[in-house]
């Protein structure tokens, strides 16, 4: 691999930057779906919860409890069966919406990234710029992690917040993000949204409209997202000894396609000429 000059990997994530910053149809549908899964759903069943605390329906949503790991259940705090329900809807079934949420918006923008350059006729520009072929994928990559990364850590700063204020005064004060929250929003999501993203850019460089990258996406993506769902639940119930091997072996498997993604990108294609020898 020849030698990496970050300050030119940084210019072509800072220029993809500033063009979805002046998008407002990135920016609006990035903010809907953000505030809806972290904000919206989880505030209205929790208030649910909280208004019917009462009413026989909680008391047996909190015997189904049951279901979950012995592990799991001797982790629920609360005095009362609203409150046990109440921790138990906010730590573990809301989880793998910080895994959906990234892959959506990541996978949307990174779809888009290289066959977009063709489309909008910057690509010869950006062929004959003195970036490597390596460096414009890393920026290409890096542009299209942090809109998804950042939206995620803005939706679960605010999603920590209230659950605190509604769960914390019945389960004895704050308490939330929980270690397990913090291995999966630091160790367990940046991998899969590495891997995701390092197939998505491959298909973007391949294919020949941004309709065509956007379909092929969901098509690839849509697995992935399954798949870190139930690893996301998964590392929640279980021990942080099985998250951190969960990720381990997720940062593995997305190094590997990574650097085996960067060959996708190539002079010719950003030109829509075939490809170099």
């Amino acid at each position: 691999m020849k030698h990496i000059v970050w300050a030119r990997v940084w210019a072509v994530t800072r220029h993809d930057l500033r063009q979805l910053l002046r998008s407002k149809d990135f920016l609006v549908p990035m903010a809907i779906l953000g505030a809806l899964f972290f904000v919206i759903l989880p505030l209205a069943l929790l208030g649910t919860i909280e208004a019917i605390g009462r009413v026989g329906a909680v008391s047996n949503i909190s015997d189904a409890l049951e279901v979950l790991p012995p592990a799991a259940q001797a982790r629920i705090k609360g005095s009362t069966p609203a409150s046990r329900t109440q921790y138990a809807l906010a730590v573990y079934l809301f989880a793998p919406l910080a895994v959906i949420v990234p892959l959506t918006i990541s996978s949307a923008v990174g779809a888009a990234t290289l066959v977009g350059e063709r489309e909008r006729g910057t690509g010869e520009f950006l062929a004959h710029s003195p970036a490597a072929t390596t460096e414009i994928y890393l920026g290409k990559l890096i542009a299209s992690l942090i809109p998804g990364y950042v939206t995620t850590l803005a939706g679960f700063s605010i999603y920590s917040v209230m659950v605190n204020v509604i769960v914390g005064p019945d389960v004895g004060g704050w308490f939330f993000p929980t270690r397990e929250w913090w291995l999966l929003m630091l160790w367990v999501v940046p991998p899969f949204l590495c891997l995701a993203l390092s197939i998505v850019l491959r298909l973007s460089a391949r294919v020949r409209s941004t309709a065509a990258a956007q379909q092929a996406s969901g098509l690839v993506t849509l697995p992935l997202i399954l798949l870190a769902y139930s690893q996301s639940t998964g590392s929640l119930f279980g021990s942080s000894a099985s998250t951190i091997q969960v990720g381990m072996v997720v940062w593995m498997v997305a190094g590997f396609s990574l650097v085996t993604g960067m060959r996708a990108v190539r002079r010719g294609r950003l030109l829509g000429v075939s490809d170099e020898a």
